[in-house]
């Protein structure tokens, strides 16, 4: 049965909370007066907070190790930060020898570098940030605090001393994703299916190649279009991308960005499904296939506990699908199929099973995802039959960095896409 009144609700809830939140209760059940990111700042860091444009910057608990995260969008955003804030909470209620905070609602760019500032010398001991424009800002307030841990969430850059980055195997994902969007549409005669991209980086690149690469595997006749949206977290404008990508023929529709925008653009359709992203909670209606989500409360608590040992060793730290630390709605355990899966043709249903059941014997990887022969929309052979991609080629656009070089990179669209490469 159709829920599209409760969507239509938590859509303008959506819009509302990313106009009107600055900043949420902890994560933790004690009352927000005297925890985490709604702690009274003090003299010291008053006009920090002025600049943060009326963040107030929490307070560390003495005696015990104290971690933030800051995110760029609302705890409660249906999406990327919601998964995080998830995670910061797991951690919360693992560790009694930590003491965590969050942050939200933080712009990329000099609003975030005055955060992380303000967070350290408040002595925070272990930093998260948790969007992929917090890079640089992290960067360099990590080589003003030597003392302190940074980790960056989706990022490449890292200096094997304070500052790490870290991320995860969701290109396994959406190849999974890939395979049944393009299963669903074949079984309904369609040829076509889309993609919301956010901004064109490496790791949009090789999400959405991975997801290209999951359609061609079931649906070889399918194309794949691409809308770029330029935005993490715009209910109104990932609702426009997805009607776009709907209104042009496609049959699915993936996005990248964190609202539940293609589900319900489905849901006022008829015979078509989207595929939602980051959040377990975010795929509940049944024009919805399935969600790739990211599960950050074992990562971080590992993290957490390797950088108080001191043994964590601030590199490049990407997890493999199999620690758990990603998941494909509907084939995780407890879960069942979404209708439009659950419909799909035996065999390709079982096909679809047997990447999964790979995944979880740790014999398929992001590796496997991006295995030769792999041919560009161009027709250029981007990966020769018989080779593999390294960690620096998902990571990066070739030539890459040094001491890290990329010998394909990621800068190309797989030969089913029909969209151009966008101007860097």
């Amino acid at each position: 049965m159709r829920k599209k009144s409760i969507w239509l609700v938590i859509s303008l809830m959506l819009i509302a909370a990313f106009v009107f939140t600055a900043c949420q209760p902890a994560p933790a059940d004690e009352p927000a007066d005297d925890t985490d990111a709604e702690e009274v700042i003090d003299e010291e860091t008053e006009d920090e907070t002025a600049d943060q444009g009326g963040l107030q910057i929490p307070d560390i608990e003495e005696g015990k190790f104290n971690v933030a995260i800051v995110m760029l969008s609302t705890h409660d955003d249906g999406g990327w930060s919601q998964a995080q804030y998830d995670g910061i909470t797991y951690l919360d209620e693992q560790m009694d020898d930590v003491h965590t905070a969050y942050l939200e609602m933080v712009a990329e760019g000099a609003d975030s570098e005055q955060v992380f500032r303000a967070l350290a010398r408040k002595g925070f001991d272990l930093i998260f940030g948790g969007s992929f424009g917090y890079m640089d800002s992290m960067e360099v307030v990590a080589e003003e605090f030597p003392n302190i841990g940074f980790v960056h969430i989706s990022g490449f850059k890292f200096n094997g001393e304070n500052f790490g980055n870290m991320f995860g195997e969701m290109e396994v994902m959406k190849y999974v994703a890939g395979m049944i969007a393009g299963a669903r549409a074949k079984a309904d005669g369609a040829t076509r299916v889309g993609g919301m991209a956010t901004f064109p980086i490496p790791e949009e690149f090789r999400l959405f190649n991975a997801y290209a690469l999951g359609v061609q595997e079931t649906c070889p006749d399918c194309e794949v279009d691409i809308r770029w949206i330029f935005t993490w977290h715009d209910p109104i404008v990932e609702r426009e991308g997805s009607d776009s990508l709907f209104d042009t023929g496609s049959h699915v529709v993936m996005t990248g960005a964190d609202t539940p925008a293609p589900a319900l653009a489905a849901a006022d359709r008829e015979g078509v499904y989207g595929i939602t992203y980051d959040w377990v909670g975010s795929c509940t209606i049944d024009e919805c296939l399935t969600a790739p989500y990211w599960v950050w409360g074992p990562v971080f608590e590992r993290i957490t506990k390797e950088v108080m040992a001191g043994t964590y060793p601030f590199t490049a730290d990407y997890f493999d699908a199999v620690s758990g630390g990603v998941g494909i709605y509907g084939f995780e355990e407890g879960q069942e199929l979404q209708p439009g899966v659950a419909s799909l043709p035996q065999e390709d249903l079982d096909a679809i099973w047997a990447v999964v059941n790979a995944v979880d014997a740790g014999e398929f990887d992001r590796f496997d995802v991006f295995a030769g022969p792999i041919i560009d929309n161009l027709g250029n052979v981007v990966v020769p039959e018989g080779e593999f991609m390294t960690q620096a080629d998902i990571d990066q656009f070739a030539p890459g960095a040094e001491g890290f070089e990329a010998t394909y990179g990621m800068f190309w669209w797989n030969e089913n896409i029909i969209a151009d490469l966008p101007d860097l």
